[in-house]
């Protein structure tokens, strides 16, 4: 009987602290479609700097080409990134500038697949590489190669 209460205490403490976190976050906003609430951190701003001043800006944008198509792997994605993302940043154990996982990467070039596969087909494996960004680093961020 004790222990049943200490377990619905310790519950109720973690969705407390949960709950408080998500809202004090604006959780709600990376539910969303938004590009610019990437920049709800500050380490994402010359990454959405660089997208305004791509060739990709009119045709894509952050979760169309860094999450699945798909509803429920992209909200998986999204939840992914999201936990690593305020983990890193609460413990301070993060690279600057951020760098892309492989797991996002393979998200990427998937991506760029469902859009210019037609078209890449002949060239790419899409398992074995090359990875389009090899090539075309600066298409969905218009980085100054001299700066990577």
């Amino acid at each position: 009987h004790v222990f049943g209460i200490f377990l619905a205490l310790g519950v109720g403490v973690l969705l407390g602290i949960g709950a408080f976190t998500f809202i004090y976050a604006e959780g709600h906003s990376y539910l969303q479609n938004d590009p610019e609430v990437c920049v709800n951190c500050h380490i994402m701003q010359p990454q959405f700097d660089s997208w305004i001043n791509s060739s990709h800006h009119h045709v894509a944008d952050c979760n169309g080409c860094h999450t699945p198509d798909s509803l429920i792997p992209k909200y998986i994605a999204k939840a992914d990134n999201g936990f690593r993302h305020a983990w890193a940043f609460t413990f301070d154990n993060f690279y600057e500038p951020i760098q892309i996982i492989p797991r996002n990467q393979r998200i990427l070039q998937q991506r760029c697949i469902d859009c210019h596969g037609d078209f890449v087909h002949p060239i790419l494996d899409k398992d074995n590489g090359p990875r389009c960004v090899t090539c075309h680093a600066d298409v969905g961020h218009a980085l100054k190669r001299s700066a990577q």
